[in-house]
């Protein structure tokens, strides 16, 4: 329910003509197959078409925690093949691949976002004197807690922008370096090896809510919410 209320405060305030919602599996994706996934996503699908509970002009699914590119696909796969005539049907989803219909930069625009607005606010003088920090991105310590496609994106830019990644932290545990840590090489790390632990040159903790406590000038908890 408070998702659901959150996506309708988002989309009234950009002034979407939508209400909200918010739907999802209660499962863990680790413990099923690729193929199992599918059939779960695809049936989950036919159920909300049975219930008309999604389409381009009722309801818009969207990635969110498990989910990515892939299952939008299957989603909208499902959806025009139970509604065969509708002209506008890969509209039932946003975040689908970009061949089917998916619009580029949708992957890294949260965390282009997160990154604009800290930006934008570093950059005003009276804020950044009331925190005691100088103006800009710039050699700012920050600390990312979810390394996904919105915690991901928005590290890499304040990396580009010139900022020191000191900590990041996944479901697995959390990571150190006073520093700075290499996100692409992290988050390389983390595919091979299945897990953020063990990278060169960092200081291991198994409790990830530890990487919050660290003193830093930006955080971003861009895992799950009531993290604050």
């Amino acid at each position: 329910m408070a998702l659901a209320a959150l996506m309708t405060y988002k989309c009234a305030i950009v002034n979407v003509p939508f209400g909200g919602g918010k739907g999802g599996l209660k499962i863990n994706p680790r413990k099923y197959s690729v193929y199992e996934l599918e059939k779960i996503t695809r049936r989950y699908t036919a159920e909300l078409v049975k219930k008309n509970f999604i389409g381009p002009g009722t309801d818009v699914p969207a990635p969110d925690y498990g989910t990515g590119e892939r299952e939008m696909a299957w989603i909208v796969d499902t959806y025009q093949s139970l509604r065969p005539g509708e002209i506008d049907a890969a509209g039932c989803v946003t975040g689908k691949p970009v061949t089917q219909g998916g619009v580029r930069g949708r992957r890294e625009a949260t965390g282009l976002g997160i990154f604009f607005g800290i930006r934008e606010v570093c950059s005003m003088p009276d804020v950044m004197e009331r925190l005691g920090l100088p103006l800009g991105i710039e050699g700012k310590r920050v600390i990312v807690q979810g390394l996904g496609n919105v915690g991901y994106h928005a590290a890499k830019y304040f990396q580009q922008a010139g900022a020191k990644i000191i900590a990041l932290a996944e479901y697995e545990g959390a990571i150190r370096n006073d520093a700075g840590l290499d996100v692409d090489a992290v988050f390389e790390h983390r595919k091979t090896s299945g897990s953020i632990l063990n990278f060169s040159g960092a200081e291991n903790f198994s409790k990830n809510t530890d990487a919050l406590e660290y003193d830093c000038d930006i955080l971003i908890p861009a895992a799950l919410e009531n993290v604050i």
